[in-house]
């Protein structure tokens, strides 16, 4: 569905991905790595925020490169960024259907798939007509994530999810996404190894802007560099 072939991006004279090659399929796959790694680098060049200097993205054997975000969008890849980028001063209701205005077909599946949101997240449906900006901020993830999944994407992308979430709504949220994976094909960039690894079938590890582990998302629990780096055992 989505590859990404040996791009390499920059930011002035930074170097920030190197050679940096890795793949989607009909699956939930997770990448893993520290602060400045280059994580959202890679989900901004995949998004077309942050064109590569070399390389090829393809989506579906088609190229993206070319294409601006709204573009990129369009053909079928939803992005919730880590700062939610919610609209606070309109309702739930609003925020949701606006993730479905622009796409072409997700307007007509805009009933059937808000009560797949619901199902997910039935406190959405309770706050339907509440401000966005009143939400707390576990229920402001939920309805980015929600707003996304409005647009009827074939591959959703996360980028760190949890990131400021209380324990007991990451669990929760990982479990949703769980759900999710089952439908939708996921990109999740995370600093939580240890759930992440419960929520998808393979994952890679990005260091310094390069993918250093590619495995089953089983197999990397068990890689004592995994397991000291970012599991804490």
């Amino acid at each position: 569905m989505l590859l990404v072939k040996e791009i390499n991006n920059y930011y002035g004279k930074l170097h920030v991905l190197r050679n940096l090659s890795i793949r989607v399929g009909k699956e939930s796959v997770g990448l893993f790595g520290p602060n400045g790694a280059g994580k959202t680098t890679l989900i901004n060049a995949i998004t077309g925020l942050a064109k590569p200097a070399s390389g090829e993205i393809a989506f579906e054997g088609k190229s993206i490169l070319p294409f601006e975000t709204y573009q990129i969008i369009r053909q079928g890849i939803a992005l919730v960024p880590q700062s939610r980028e919610l609209f606070p001063l309109m309702s739930v209701r609003a925020n949701l259907e606006s993730g479905a205005s622009y796409v072409p077909g997700a307007r007509e599946k805009m009933i059937q798939t808000m009560e797949f949101v619901f199902e997910l997240f039935p406190v959405l449906k309770e706050r339907l007509n509440q401000l966005a900006g009143t939400l707390s901020g576990g229920e402001q993830r939920m309805l980015a994530i929600g707003r996304a999944l409005m647009a009827a994407p074939k591959l959703l992308i996360l980028d760190e999810p949890s990131c400021g979430l209380q324990p007991s709504l990451v669990s929760h949220l990982f479990h949703r996404l769980k759900e999710i994976k089952e439908t939708v094909s996921i990109l999740l960039a995370e600093q939580n190894v240890r759930q992440s690894l419960k929520a998808v079938n393979k994952g890679y590890v990005i260091e310094n802007g390069r993918i250093v582990l590619e495995d089953d998302a089983e197999v990397l629990a068990h890689n004592e560099h995994v397991r000291k780096s970012y599991l804490g055992l």
